[in-house]
């Protein structure tokens, strides 16, 4: 059943046209994910599916009759009405023989908001976005309309947004940026490319594959109308030697092809690696430790940091994350302990909350060219204004107010300026919040050339996946916890503990919040032994020796324990809620299975490494 016709709207402020005729439909019980470049109108389309903004022309229909509710990017609420007020104020009844209040509370807790009779007034951004989130999920609504959901949230508050989502049968349509999600949840894409829609029966990574295949289509008509061009301005140039009714059609079909618009390439961000050089000292973090009031949230950390890291940061909204990156910045001072800060370190920040520096009435270009006229890259001089062409504000678009963008092309212009000051320590605070997705490749592409340490926060799984090598993990009493590889490296280290074939020495090293995997004898890592191993021989840390000695262990323990469970499925083929529970048991182990492969494989090429005498 169709609920929602969007057909042939357009859509403009000013002279910036965001639709021309764009049309789309949805179905009854379809998950929908907009993506598009930022400023190309995504909010835009669902505050009209809302019927928050009108079209100026073209018409969206929803089926008669349908619940639809709202979540939008940035919330607000009565001050004066409770959180619990406030989350149940459009959710009465839920129509599901549910209480509400005992559902709310539920939703709340596992968003972390347990202080039920606390006043609105005074929230965080981030709170007021997790209420409204809670609010959205109690309803009925046959149609959910999400704007960015997975702003504010944590890995684990992700998670289960993700099952929430998936579990809900009512349709929904959702702007998000996390691609992990995207791929999850959705059962089908919908670009905004140049004014117009294109609709794409899958989930994300379905979409990558059919964009492609539309792309090389279109590029293969343009080859084709190119060659047949190429023969009608032979038989043009010749001249017609009568103009007969024939040869005037042979004319308008060429003037025809030649008025054609070729297909438009996408715009996408191009960076050029421009760090500058760092010396033998980097960042140096000595036993530090913060708190605030009887809070502690950090508690005797100390880490080297190495030329090229690519070091992720995990953990809980307020554990302290940011306050890590603040004291490297000098922006905060720890209480206890020494930050030293090399002479040739020079950091750029990405800071999560970039309001505050923008002045709306200020030229896009003389923001830029508050930091640099020009900069030096691989490729030579580059003008702030072609550096802002790169990161697609072209033209008029660079003389324009920064008051007038959206939140995203603030994003990228912010992003833009912390790299035109050339730094080579790089930190990203939340980074992907509110950068859409062709950005987000192009950064991480960026990245991977970065000469440089690189330092993120960030709850999205697929950009820690993509971009970090070693993730620090928060843990309760301010402690850090290492972990080696990325978001799906550090969640399946997680899970091995929690079903108990992890290795207990490697984890009680690793919760002393010290770095130990870059000291080789398995202690705190100092500058002096840094320097010394940076002249020895790879070698194994004191976890990987372990791990190495006990995964084919572990590897042969999952297969024995596969193959038990398979007998105990066949045994229990009539008991419905045993045989469930056996078969997520076995997904699990099956996935952890895959996992320690992956992992045995990675230790026996570095054996191989190590036997072959290459150094550090």
């Amino acid at each position: 059943m169709n609920i929602l016709t969007v057909e042939k709207i357009t859509k403009a402020y000013g002279e910036r046209k965001l639709f021309d005729e764009a049309s789309f439909y949805m179905q009854e019980g379809e998950k929908v994910g907009v993506i598009g470049i930022n400023g190309t109108g995504k909010s835009t389309l669902l505050r009209m599916i809302a019927g928050l903004e009108d079209e100026d022309s073209g018409s969206i229909v929803k089926a008669s009759g349908m619940v639809v509710r709202f979540l939008p990017q940035n919330p607000e609420f009565s001050p004066e009405d409770t959180i619990l007020e406030a989350v149940l104020r459009d959710n009465k009844d839920t129509g599901k023989g549910h209480n509400p209040e005992v559902e709310a509370k539920a939703m709340l807790t596992k968003l972390g908001v347990t202080d039920f009779e606390r006043k609105c007034q005074g929230l965080s951004g981030g709170e007021c976005k997790r209420l409204a989130l809670v609010s959205v999920l109690l309803s009925p609504a046959e149609l959910l309309i999400l704007d960015e959901p997975t702003n504010h949230l944590d890995h684990e508050m992700a998670d289960w947004l993700e099952e929430q989502l998936k579990k809900r049968r009512g349709a929904m349509i959702m702007v998000t940026h996390d691609r992990y999600f995207l791929d999850s949840v959705t059962n089908r894409i919908i670009e905004i490319d140049k004014g117009k829609i294109y609709s794409y029966e899958s989930n994300y990574s379905g979409y990558l594959e059919l964009k492609t295949q539309r792309e090389e289509m279109a590029l293969a008509s343009e080859r084709k109308r190119q060659s047949i061009l190429r023969v009608e301005l032979e038989w043009m140039q010749r001249g017609a030697r009568a103009r007969s009714t024939k040869q005037k059609a042979h004319i308008q079909r060429y003037e025809a092809l030649r008025d054609m618009a070729a297909p438009v390439q996408d715009k996408k961000v191009e960076l050029g690696s421009v760090a500058s050089r760092l010396g033998k000292t980097t960042v140096e973090l000595e036993h530090i430790s913060k708190a605030f009031g009887d809070r502690k949230l950090i508690d005797d950390f100390s880490y080297i940091f190495l030329k090229d890291d690519r070091i992720g940061i995990l953990g809980p909204n307020g554990c302290g994350k940011s306050t890590l990156m603040k004291m490297i910045m000098g922006i905060e001072t720890p209480d206890a302990g020494q930050i030293t800060i090399g002479q040739t370190v020079k950091i750029g920040y990405y800071a999560q909350m970039i309001g505050e520096d923008m002045n709306p009435n200020q030229k896009v270009i003389d923001y830029v060219k508050d930091v640099a006229e020009y900069i030096e890259t691989e490729e030579g001089k580059i003008t702030a204004s072609r550096m802002l062409e790169r990161f697609l504000f072209e033209g008029e678009d660079q003389y324009g107010l920064i008051g007038k963008l959206s939140g995203g092309e603030r994003r990228r212009l912010n992003l833009l300026r912390v790299l035109m000051g050339n730094p080579n320590v790089l930190i990203l605070d939340e980074p992907t919040n509110d950068l859409d997705i062709s950005t987000l490749t192009i950064l991480e592409d960026y990245l991977d050339h970065f000469q440089g340490i690189v330092i993120v926060v960030s709850h999205d799984r697929y950009f820690m996946d993509r971009v970090v090598r070693r993730i620090f993990a928060f843990e309760e009493g301010g402690k850090l916890r290492q972990f080696e590889g990325g978001y799906t490296d550090y969640s399946a280290s997680i899970l091995m503990e929690e079903m108990g074939l992890a290795d207990t020495a490697g984890k009680s090293s690793a919760k002393s919040g010290v770095a130990t995997d870059a000291s080789p004898t398995g202690g705190k890592q100092t500058g002096a032994n840094w320097k010394e191993g940076q002249q020895k021989k790879l070698k194994f840390t004191y976890a990987e020796q372990k791990e190495y000695e006990s995964i084919e262990g572990d590897i042969a323990g999952l297969e024995a324990k596969i193959e038990q469970l398979e007998k105990d499925i066949l045994s229990n083929a009539r008991d419905f809620v045993k045989l469930a529970a056996l078969q997520k048991e076995k997904d699990e182990a099956e996935s952890l299975l895959e996992q320690k492969m992956d992992r045995w494989m990675y230790l026996e090429d570095l054996a191989a490494r190590i036997e072959a005498g290459e150094m550090v």
